[in-house]
């Protein structure tokens, strides 16, 4: 698997439970079939357009691909514990559906809680060298910077959001955060997207 992708059984166990093929998977969420093969086998890090896709399709939460062991009460995230466990930390590629490196690390805040309505994640973001993609989809955002500089491009304008600084914003409207400059940023994002 290309940088720990424990996505890709998720995606496969959860395709297999609704009796989908492939190729019914690949119509629904109009991807190509040869991606979702890829990603369910762990050769590529996903990005979170196709993703979001996938999830759609498949009727759930993003946050169910990084789903633990559900728990109706609070769920508490120790600082000490962010990142030790390499399995809950999710990589992205960014846009690009086909990427082999990750400029997003996913560090899931909330994964063991059922029912949540809130996506929270601490996230490292990396420079990347792709062009900014512009993306959409239904729901809100939430963006606190804990370190570095990053940059929204939102309809037609930008916002650069320094350490200390939020950002709250509809996803609907096409829009892409990437880090402003060279240096790795560090974000709090708070995702909220309907079924």
């Amino acid at each position: 698997m290309t940088e720990n992708n424990r996505l890709g059984p998720k995606i496969r166990m959860l395709r297999e439970s609704k009796k989908m093929s492939v190729e019914e998977l690949a119509e629904a969420s109009r991807l190509r079939a040869e991606l979702i093969e890829q990603l369910e086998a762990g050769a590529l890090v996903p990005s979170l357009t196709p993703l979001l896709a996938i999830s759609r399709a498949l009727g759930v939460r993003l946050g169910t691909f990084v789903d633990d062991q559900p728990q109706a009460g609070p769920v508490v995230s120790r600082s000490s514990e962010l990142g030790k466990d390499k399995d809950k930390v999710v990589r992205f590629s960014g846009k690009s559906a086909e990427g082999k490196s990750s400029v997003l690390d996913y560090y899931p805040l909330a994964s063991d809680k059922q029912d949540r309505h809130m996506e929270p994640y601490i996230i490292d973001m990396h420079p990347q060298k792709e062009n900014h993609e512009l993306s959409a989809h239904e729901g809100e955002e939430f963006i606190y910077v804990m370190a570095g500089e990053v940059e929204l491009f939102y309809g037609t304008e930008k916002f650069r959001i320094s350490q200390g600084d939020s950002i709250y914003y509809d996803s609907v409207v096409p829009h892409d955060l990437h880090v402003y400059g060279d240096k790795d940023a560090k974000i709090l994002a708070v995702i909220y997207t309907p079924l």
